[in-house]
């Protein structure tokens, strides 16, 4: 199986028999083609509170402000006099969706050539939440979001990379896969094989949900790279990489990508694995890209991060924590610095319990926040803090499939008191098949 689809479910500890699962494996010659992936869809209702109270409104024909950054889907917003609230009815959305992981469908090759490990991978991403006209992606149902349009088509395409190494000296990776910081946090997360929260920027016509992005931690992110990973040195291991940045959004907006880089970015991290009755994982992770917008918005992010995954038994906890100087929230740089560059500090992470009851069914709790500190003249209706509690039920129903049912009760709240906060509450369930 694909060596990021091992992790993931590994990762989330969910699949207990998915883990085993080596994809389809076909020798070719001086070649091994793993044919591998998933599948997955959710039936999702979610419910968004209009709360009542005062809102930014400037006039009576004004439009009363919701927070800029907000996770949580908004309810319905009347117009009235000024500050007040009009809308009265709350949002419900029904919808058949991908969850957080995107159903897959992915192609690994491997040799062994003049001592060396040689492999490749290739991997689309086809989704389930295509509702255009056409239904099959033919038409860009994108609309307004430029930074958003693509995640509203039918087909994603996140891994192309080769690879080469040797177990002496280590690996070296070219091409595009999951960047490194954040990478263990998404990948530890149980909504990793359900949905988490659903998107409040751009609705359910995303390829997939949010999951715990955004409320815990910052989206690792698809991207070109080259990266070393060295041997395993006892449980230790290293990674560093250099990265083609995604297009940072604006500071202020998701509908401009205005930022661009003078260098490549780096990340990086240290690990340390270990087995036996008590198994689990810790490590410490860093990223640092160089962002420049015209001669008034040039800064650097600098983003830290920490995590631990143990299981003894049949419980399982995971701890997350980040912090970083101009790294945004929810995707690496959104909301990281006002339009003069000055940056904003943000730090945030999750908890995470799962346990494994007598029928296999693993149940888990989890809680995740992701805090943005504002600066003097932002606007009120900045994002401050998205906040997320989940509860979960994934059950193995045979070694490659598994049933899953969640609840997810997220809240957004602005950075100034007159801007009421979001809050919805979503009800999955599905099933994810690995093969």
């Amino acid at each position: 199986m694909n060596k990021n689809i091992k992790l993931a479910v590994a990762g989330a500890v969910l699949a207990l028999s998915a883990s085993a699962n080596a994809g389809i494996v076909i020798p070719a010659g001086e070649w091994t083609l793993d044919v591998n992936g998933n599948v997955n869809a959710f039936a999702n209702y979610t419910h968004a509170d209009n709360a009542t109270g005062t809102c930014a409104a400037a006039s009576a024909t004004s439009t009363c402000t919701f927070v800029s950054g907000g996770l949580a889907s908004e309810g319905q917003i009347g117009t009235g006099s000024a500050g007040v609230r009009q809308g009265k009815y709350p949002a419900k959305q029904v919808a058949i969706n991908t969850g957080l992981l995107p159903s897959w469908i992915g192609f690994t090759g491997k040799t062994r050539q003049n001592d060396l490990d040689v492999e490749f991978t290739i991997s689309m991403q086809p989704g389930v939440s295509e509702n255009s006209v056409t239904g099959d992606g033919a038409v860009n149902t994108g609309s307004g979001a430029s930074a958003l349009s693509s995640s509203r088509q039918t087909f994603l395409n996140r891994q192309t990379y080769l690879k080469f190494g040797d177990a002496s000296w280590g690996s070296i990776k070219l091409g595009k896969d999951l960047g490194i910081f954040g990478s263990d946090a998404i990948l530890s997360d149980m909504t990793l094989l359900g949905v988490g929260a659903a998107s409040g920027l751009s609705g359910s016509a995303d390829n997939t949900t949010l999951g715990g992005i955004g409320t815990g931690y910052t989206y690792a992110a698809w991207k070109g790279q080259i990266t070393y990973q060295s041997p395993n040195w006892n449980g230790f291991q290293a990674t560093v990489g250099l990265f083609n940045p995604n297009a940072i959004p604006n500071a202020d907006s998701l509908t401009t990508n205005a930022f661009a880089q003078d260098r490549l970015g780096v990340e990086g991290k240290l690990a340390y694995s270990w087995a036996g009755d008590f198994s689990g994982k810790a490590w410490l992770g860093f990223a640092s890209y160089d962002v420049t917008a015209g001669t008034t918005s040039n800064y650097t992010i600098k983003a830290y991060e920490a995590g631990v995954n143990g299981n003894v038994g049949n419980l399982g906890v995971t701890a997350y924590y980040y912090s970083g100087d101009g790294l945004g929230t929810t995707f690496m740089g959104y909301l990281g610095a006002n339009a003069q560059g000055k940056t904003r500090d943000s730090h945030g992470g999750y908890l995470q319990a799962t346990y494994v009851i007598p029928t296999g069914t693993k149940l888990g709790a989890s809680y995740g926040v992701s805090n943005l500190d504002g600066l003097s003249n932002d606007s009120t209706s900045l994002i401050e803090q998205n906040r997320r509690w989940t509860i979960g039920a994934y059950h193995p129903l045979t070694k490659s499939l598994n049933l899953v049912a969640e609840y997810n009760d997220t809240r957004a709240e602005a950075q100034g008191s007159n801007v009421d906060a979001i809050k919805a509450k979503n009800v999955s369930l599905g099933a994810i098949l690995f093969f």
